[in-house]
């Protein structure tokens, strides 16, 4: 335990903490969103799918609260790399290898916790129906197309499901560099990887929203 922890003082051994959480965050989110994208095939298909998993509770809440622990996590790495990064390097780079890694490096740090409120907001928003006003408990598919015809939600879910993509883009290119995979014989194919995977989950996720609001999916 004393040399985990001390590995963990080190900046190489936060960047693998956070590659490690980080892979773990991107697998949830993964599954989440095929779990969501049931709802084009129909009410009865996504209440059924959300029925199963209400049978599995004691499950469903050790997951849930594993996934705030590792959001909170990798957010506390990352912020205590970026403050190391930033006392190391008090002045910016003139030049920029990777202007759009650059970017997604950027937002890392405001990003992270946008999407962590993001997470909180969607367990209140669709789990237990704190702060939407027409929820109906166990009825997801109403819960959802109900939620998403207020504008000013699907506009938030959509912006924070985009910084999302962002943030998986970078947190993916990274993961291999971290962990030691990087070559430059396969920068191509890892930046392919990064962005397939990054536009796949941000397409998937905001055209749920963009399709309640278009009238794609309605009651």
């Amino acid at each position: 335990m004393r040399w985990i922890i001390s590995y963990y003082g080190t900046t190489i051994g936060k960047k693998v903490f956070m590659a490690v959480t980080g892979l773990c965050l991107f697998g949830f989110v993964l599954v989440h969103m095929i779990g969501n994208l049931q709802v084009y095939a129909g009410q009865a298909r996504l209440d059924a799918y959300a029925a199963f998993l209400a049978h599995n509770e004691k499950l469903l809440w050790v997951a849930r609260l594993a996934l705030l622990l590792l959001v909170a996590l990798h957010i506390i790495a990352a912020v205590q790399v970026w403050w190391r990064n930033r006392g190391a390097r008090p002045v910016e780079y003139r030049g920029k290898a990777d202007l759009g890694i650059d970017y997604a490096a950027r937002t890392m740090v405001w990003s992270g916790p946008i999407i962590a409120a993001f997470v909180l907001y969607h367990l209140f928003h669709f789990t237990w129906g704190t702060v939407h006003p027409s929820y109906i408990v166990g009825a997801v598919y109403h819960n959802v197309v109900t939620g998403f015809q207020v504008p000013w939600v699907a506009a938030f879910y959509i912006i924070a499901n985009f910084l999302l993509a962002v943030h998986l883009y970078h947190g993916l290119w990274s993961w291999f560099q971290t962990l030691g995979l990087e070559h430059p014989r396969y920068n191509a194919l890892r930046r392919v990887f990064a962005v397939g995977l990054s536009v796949l989950i941000g397409i998937g996720n905001i055209s749920i929203p963009l399709s309640v609001l278009t009238g794609l999916v309605r009651e």
